[in-house]
């Protein structure tokens, strides 16, 4: 049942998907922003999706008539307009000031637990078994919490200089990601 290569196969699929360490320039963004970031909050709000779309997530796509293309394509378009704020130093994406969802939206989705990750996992239930895909979940999710934790550290290692060099081309690759994305599903 427990195989060891498959989660260590599972967890790295994950971690290039998820790509938490290419996300902190927008995480840091985002936190600065809303002037506060709730690590855990963010963690298992990400968690929770990702383990909802484990059971759940073609059977939901399916209800509202939604293909995992089409899914993949939005979440596309959203990963590109992150993107063009981090290029160009704009938001796109206003955040209602009376409401503090920073840590969910869109941190834990669609950064953490985006298109990418939900259709990966919905992929991965025709491969592997639920507890080893359940396992290299919780592996990502604790790697996910530490680096959301220590954001702030490493900004201040950064500074701004270094981390407006490293928006601006994370910004690209999140662009190219999206493109990437709409192209495997249009």
């Amino acid at each position: 049942m427990f195989s060891i290569q498959d989660i260590t196969t599972i967890s790295l699929t994950l971690f290039a998907i998820i790509d938490i360490i290419g996300a902190l320039p927008i995480i840091i963004t985002i936190k600065n922003r809303e002037k506060s970031l709730d690590s855990g909050k963010a963690t298992l709000a990400a968690g929770a999706l990702m383990a909802l779309f484990l059971f759940l997530g073609e059977s939901f796509l399916q209800l509202f008539g939604i293909d995992l293309p089409s899914f993949a394509i939005a979440g596309s378009i959203v990963i590109f307009l992150i993107g063009l704020e981090m290029i160009l130093g704009i938001e796109l994406l206003k955040s209602d000031p009376s409401e503090k969802t920073g840590s969910i939206i869109p941190i834990a989705f669609p950064i953490i637990a985006g298109s990418g990750t939900l259709t990966t996992i919905i992929s991965m239930r025709a491969v592997y078994s639920i507890p080893n895909i359940l396992i290299g979940l919780l592996i990502n999710l604790i790697f996910v919490f530490v680096v959301l934790r220590s954001s702030s550290w490493i900004e201040r290692k950064l500074g701004s200089s270094g981390l407006s060099l490293i928006r601006k081309f994370f910004g690209i690759v999140l662009l190219s990601i999206a493109v990437r994305i709409f192209k495997s599903n249009f």
